[in-house]
């Protein structure tokens, strides 16, 4: 693609651009079946460890996971192949339900192909439902970090309360990654990552106030290599793999992973890819390097530009985790990005999940006889008016900018008489908690679910701590209850009773290693739709900060009282 090509306005894109698809790379699956050997040819042996981007785990069942490696010798390569030789490495991996691994459950071989960057995705069956286990890989004497991972409780059982994480946008520019190793240490049993993993700018385009902390590798993404340059850029981080060493994962994509605010074959309004076409290849680099990088069953390997990753995890009878893709099947954004006043915004045509995800969520949700139905997303859900007029002004690229699918999948869950319907949500750097309404217009409209906003591990640096009353949002829109921009992440305990929120912050990302705190702590109860504060520490200005932490204050608010 040439330097100089002309950005396309973005709603003219489609109108003027052919339809013809190019020649697109698909992801190649390397698993390993249990007790199965995969040959592969030996070489030389490795010189180094090629263990450099760690060990990951993920989409947990009753009976198994996945396991995953990725082998690169210079993670800095530039060609985005971590260093490695062009041959078939065979890799050795190990499952134990013994952290020393005094007794192996299971062990096989499978195969690292340079056609997929040296990854290994091993899917398991067979073990034991609600356990601990521990995995690690070998090559050559080398041997890999011990991951730690878990199974899901039996299908008929509620099993014990689930600790369970939710994190999102992590931009290496912006700090350092104290909050994965934060977020490591409090040894959750899941961990949902909402989108954001990696960000595509070259060095020095997406910069905060002060300066960025440290520097993107190689030109923006657009090409295979560059995105794997990119993820092996960011794996290579120990807090990182901490992480992912710490639990296994459920991974879902949001826009950075391909471009900033893409939309189904719709690149960023004034994207410097030029053609339909370019994008496809683009969108079809990006998904194989998302495949070859994240703990993901056979199920989701790219075909093409295209891939499968909404899907629903079962844990036990206590949760369903319906993760959804809110980018591949949107129509394009009304009326440009941003907050607008957009006729486009409440057309009953238009989409942010496509026809087919929307029915086989509200099948789901029809189906469900979780205690808790759970929703893993990309972007905001309740509405947020950023005007106190009556002029509505809001997102173009959240659900606002889709309202009628919005309400539609809000009645699917009413109609099936959902027990507790959840939505948790990423994508804009700041902590929030909302109660979920039949009718936003109407402030004493009935609460018919709850939402939990994870701010960003490291996207727009530091923030700030903020004082909710005075944030306009929380005004003008009273069903908004939580507001922090400091970064972090929501942890979370889900059990039969009631699922609690804590929203984790760090005080800085500039430097590493600052210690985590609890902002605010939210309750939401069985059978009582709405988020209920339960723990306040009461907002610190600067100057008092210096002064000794006031005490907590045990202050449980019902949505009925709440003000």
């Amino acid at each position: 693609m040439a330097d100089s090509a002309r950005p396309l306005n973005r709603r003219a894109f489609l109108a003027t651009s052919g339809l013809a698809t190019s020649g697109l790379l698909t992801a190649v699956a390397v698993t390993g079946a249990p007790g199965t050997a995969h040959a592969a040819p030996r070489g030389r042996a490795l010189p180094s460890d090629p263990f450099t981007l760690g060990v990951a785990s993920g989409d947990p069942e009753p009976d198994g996971f996945v396991l995953w490696t990725r082998l690169a010798l210079d993670p800095h390569a530039e060609n985005g192949l971590g260093g490695m030789p062009a041959r078939t490495v065979p890799v050795r991996w190990e499952v134990s339900s013994d952290s020393r691994f005094r007794r192996i459950d299971r062990r096989g071989t499978a195969a690292a192909r340079p056609d997929a960057a040296h990854s290994v995705h091993v899917e398991l069956n067979g073990l034991r439902p609600g356990r601990d286990y521990w995995y690690r890989f070998r090559v050559d004497g080398h041997v890999s970090p011990v991951g730690r991972t878990r199974t899901a409780p039996h299908p008929a059982t509620f099993g014990p309360a689930l600790a369970m994480a939710f994190v999102s946008c992590s931009q290496f520019e912006h700090g350092y990654f104290t909050a994965y190793r934060r977020l490591a240490e409090e040894h959750p049993d899941l961990v949902l990552h909402l989108g954001d993993y990696q960000y595509e700018y070259k060095k020095g385009v997406y910069t905060i106030p002060g300066g960025n902390v440290r520097d993107h590798e190689g030109p923006e993404t657009v090409r295979l290599a560059d995105y794997r340059l990119r993820h092996a850029q960011y794996k290579a981080d120990r807090d990182l793999q901490a992480a992912h060493e710490a639990a296994p994962w459920l991974v879902v994509f949001d826009d950075h992973e391909v471009e900033n605010n893409w939309a189904g074959y719709i690149p960023e309004e004034g994207s410097d890819t030029p053609s339909y076409d370019d994008f496809r290849a683009r969108r079809a680099a990006a998904f194989q390097a998302y495949y070859e990088n994240m703990p993901l069953r056979r199920r989701s390997i790219p075909a093409g530009p295209d891939m499968q990753v909404y899907r629903r995890v079962r844990w036990g009878r206590l949760a369903s985790f319906h993760m959804l893709d809110t980018r591949q099947f949107r129509d394009d954004q009304g009326c440009g990005d941003g907050y607008k006043d957009c006729p486009a915004a409440t057309d009953p045509k238009r989409s942010i999940t496509g026809n087919e995800q929307e029915k086989w969520l509200l099948d789901g949700f029809r189906r469900s006889t979780a205690r808790w139905d759970v929703l893993g997303q990309q972007v905001f859900f309740a509405q947020r008016d950023n005007t106190a007029g009556p002029v509505k002004k809001t997102s173009m690229d959240a659900w606002d900018g889709y309202a009628a699918s919005r309400d539609r999948i809000t009645k699917g869950w009413l109609d099936a008489k959902v027990r507790n319907p959840v939505v948790l949500t990423g994508d804009v750097h700041a902590h929030w908690a909302s109660d979920l309404k039949a009718d936003y217009d109407d402030p004493d409209s009935r609460t018919v679910g709850s939402e939990l906003v994870c701010s960003s591990i490291t996207s727009t640096g530091d923030g700030k701590d903020s004082d909710p009353a005075d944030q306009p949002f929380l005004k003008i829109n009273p069903h908004l209850r939580f507001y922090n921009n400091q970064r972090g992440y929501v942890l979370t305990t889900i059990g039969k009773e009631e699922m609690r929120a804590d929203f984790r912050t760090l005080p800085t990302v500039r430097t590493p290693g600052a210690d985590i705190s609890t902002k605010a702590t939210f309750v939401i109860e069985d059978r009582v739709p709405g988020v209920q504060q339960a723990y306040l520490r009461p907002y610190v200005s600067a100057k008092a900060a210096a002064q000794p932490d006031q005490e907590l204050i045990r202050q449980t608010v019902r949505n009925e009282t709440q003000p």
